[in-house]
Formats: structure tokens, C-alpha cells, sequence
């Protein structure tokens, strides 16, 4: 059994993923050091519309996911300093890592609500430009926050408040059971396939090089098992979460183009398929075990549409690999087999922009679903945040 979205019965209201791009993830402090997020924004913002073959005046709203910003609105600004049409409008969603996937979710939703019928969608981060936080204090001076990757909750929920992610995902290993060897061995996976995957050109067509960067900075050839049993532990004493089996910290941004059936089959390079939005879940869960909040989303999602853990497992599934013990964990709780994600690996090996990586996870499905050219096939992203929260969306590949 599927949702109603299943099946493109209303062309005017089943929205659709056209096209997709992405910049290459550059480490924080690398190649787009002294790039500020709108900038790495709009190229990769324009390069999606010419690649749907749509007139960037035609779009309803930009929306964009961006999480370490320090506020304004980076969507609309990323939009002008695109070159589109001033009567285009913005806006910036911040759900933490989820920021980018939500975008695009939020894009659909509104297609379907017949609200509009154009939607350019994504994500980015510049960690190396973000502005230092801090607090001020009652004298007026200002206490910098040393966590500077994510903005702190002010609530404790259940005794376990809003730990660092990294000793979130320590808390996740020792929770789950998760095991230092699990945990090592599925990163240098990850590795393995981006690699792989870079030298087949998996990932060719969705790139847009930038500044002479172009292919992803992370990947590592040359990394071991017995390299990555070398790494101390990194956030806790004694601890099985080290730098070789977390996520780099990343520059990048991604961006689709969402629009209804109905407008695609008009477009002057009308699309033959695409990936259809079926539907989406959120939920929350305890900050103090943010990195399973996809479980618990996706858990949701698989009620809402019918879709079970074997189909799950058999489709394409991109799901955001912060850490390595919250990717093994999730897929624990739902029952698939670790092997089945992030097939040309993922956020360990390629990197982890922030507000950008929920929309990767899309630009990468699309480009999967195409190259396997399979009608009907499933593809789902998946994605914990900070705060304790998960973001999952099912798509089809269809034709149109």
C-alpha cells in the first residue's frame, strides 16, 4: 500500500524534482574559505535552472536551508546576487542539518497545496565565514560560545540537554551498543565508495566546479583499517567516536529545481522523468540522542506511504552520515542493512555542509534514480539534526 502521491494523478499538484546540482564540498577553511554562503549559493542556484531548462523569473519563491549563518535572509540575498528577476523572492529555513532537506520538502509541500508551481530549492553553508556566536553578558561583555558549529537549545530536555554533536553521538555508540570496529569499518566504506564513485564518474554531472575546486576535497584513497584504529577518541575520554569515523566539517551548497508535472511537460526541454515527491515526515527525540532522530522520522514516513524495510532496502536510500555510530544505529532501529545506504558513500567521506547536506541528499538521489532508470523505484533521504530532530522524504523516479 502507497500514499495517494504514489502515482501522478494530478498533474497540477504532484510536484517534482527536475534537476539538480551541487558544488564540490570543500573542507572548512579549504578552497571557498573566504566564500560567504550567498556567494556559494547563487552559481550553483543558476546552474540548476539552466539545467531544468526554466526561466528564473517563472519561479514562486527561493528557499534555502542554512544553519551557522548569522541571520538575514541568505536565501533572498543568494537570489539577486544570482542575477534572477527582483520580483523573485526568498526565504531561509533553519532545522540545523536538516535546514536543506526541509527546503526542498517545504518546496514540494507547496506545489501540492497548489500555492505555486515553481520552486528552486536547496541549501548552503559556509562554516569558514560564519559568524563567531556569543552571549552577553550582564555587564554587556560578550562570552563566546565555543560550539560554534550549531546554536545551542536553551531547554533541557529529560536530564540530557543539548550536548555537542559529537558527544551526542558518543551517547548514541553507548546507547545503541554500537562498537568502535562497526563504526571504523563503515567509515572506510564510505571512503571506499565515494572514491570509487568519483573515479567512474558518479558524480560528474551533478557537480558545479567552483574556484578550480572540481571534485569533492574528502575522500581519502589511501585510508586503512589499521590508519583509522590509530585515531584517538575525540570528544570523550575512552570514548569509540574519533575524527576518523565523524564527518569533516564542510563548505557547500546544493540546490533543485521543484516544480508541478504539469509545468514540466511545458518546458521547452521537457523532461522524459523525474522524481516525484510522494511524502515526508519530521519528529522529534531526546537532544541528548540527537543523531537517531531520522529513525524515528522515517519510522513515520514508512506508516504514512506503506513502505517497509525491505522495500526500503531495495530502493536508493541517501542518508546523512554526521557520525558513524548514528548511521549504524538507524539503521539498527529500522531494520536495513547498512550496506543498502549512501551506495557512492557519503557526509564521512564527501563532508558535511551543514544547511547544504539535506539537499545533497537529494541532488544525489536524482542523479542515482537516472542512472538506474528504473520506473517506479523508491529513493529516500534521511537526516538527523541537531537538537534532537529527523527529517525523511520518500520520491519516485517516474516518468512524466
Amino acid at each position: 500500500m502507497h500514499s495517494g502521491f504514489s502515482n501522478v494523478t494530478d498533474p497540477d499538484r504532484t510536484a517534482v524534482v527536475l534537476a539538480a546540482k551541487r558544488l564540490p564540498t570543500a573542507k572548512a577553511g579549504g578552497a571557498y574559505r573566504h566564500i560567504p554562503a550567498h556567494d556559494l549559493a547563487a552559481p550553483v542556484m543558476r546552474a540548476a535552472v539552466a539545467a531544468a531548462g526554466i526561466d528564473p523569473g517563472a519561479l514562486n519563491d527561493v528557499i534555502l536551508g542554512n544553519a551557522t549563518g548569522g541571520g538575514g535572509n541568505v536565501a533572498r540575498l543568494a537570489a539577486l546576487t544570482a542575477g534572477f528577476p527582483d520580483v523573485v523572492p526568498g526565504l531561509t529555513v533553519d532545522r540545523q542539518c536538516a535546514s536543506g532537506l526541509e527546503a526542498i520538502v517545504l518546496a514540494c509541500r507547496l506545489v501540492q497545496s497548489g500555492a505555486g508551481q515553481a520552486y528552486l530549492a536547496g541549501g548552503v553553508e559556509s562554516i569558514s565565514t560564519a559568524p563567531a556566536r556569543a552571549n552577553r553578558r550582564p555587564d554587556g561583555t560578550l562570552d563566546f560560545i565555543a560550539r560554534a558549529q550549531f546554536a545551542p537549545l536553551d531547554t533541557i530536555n529529560g536530564g540530557g540537554g543539548d550536548p555537542d554533536a559529537g558527544v551526542a553521538a558518543e551517547n548514541v555508540a553507548t546507547a545503541y551498543g554500537i562498537t568502535r570496529e562497526r563504526q571504523d569499518a563503515y567509515a572506510l566504506q564510505s571512503h571506499r565508495r565515494a572514491v570509487a564513485a568519483a573515479a567512474a564518474g558518479e558524480f560528474d554531472a551533478e557537480l558545479l566546479p567552483l574556484t578550480g575546486l572540481a571534485a569533492d576535497q574528502g575522500p581519502r584513497p589511501k585510508l586503512t583499517e589499521k590508519l583509522l584504529a590509530r585515531f584517538p577518541a575525540a570528544f570523550v575520554d575512552g570514548g569509540t567516536v574519533t575524527a576518523g569515523n565523524s564527518c569533516p566539517y564542510s563548505d557547500g551548497a546544493a540546490a533543485v529545481v521543484v516544480t508541478s508535472v504539469t509545468l514540466a511537460r511545458s518546458l521547452a526541454a521537457r523532461p522524459s522523468h523525474g522524481l516525484t515527491f510522494v511524502d515526508a515526515a519530521t519528529a522529534g527525540n531526546e537532544p541528548a540522542l540527537m543523531g537517531v532522530g531520522a529513525a524515528h522520522s522515517t519510522s513515520i514516513l514508512m506508516q504514512r506511504t506503506g513502505l517497509d524495510a525491505g522495500a526500503l532496502g531495495r530502493g536508493l536510500v541517501e542518508f546523512n552520515e554526521a557520525f558513524a555510530s548514528q548511521v549504524l544505529a538507524v539503521a539498527d532501529l529500522l531494520g536495513l542493512d547498512p550496506d543498502s545506504l549512501n551506495r557512492d558513500g557519503g557526509a564521512l567521506a564527501l563532508g558535511h555542509p551543514y544547511g547544504a547536506s539535506g539537499a545533497v541528499l537529494v541532488v544525489r538521489l536524482l542523479a542515482q534514480a537516472a542512472a538506474r532508470g528504473i520506473e517506479g523505484l523508491d529513493a529516500v533521504a534521511m537526516i538527523s539534526a541537531a537538537g534532537g530532530m529527523g527529517v525523511s522524504a520518500q520520491f519516485r523516479w517516474q516518468s512524466l
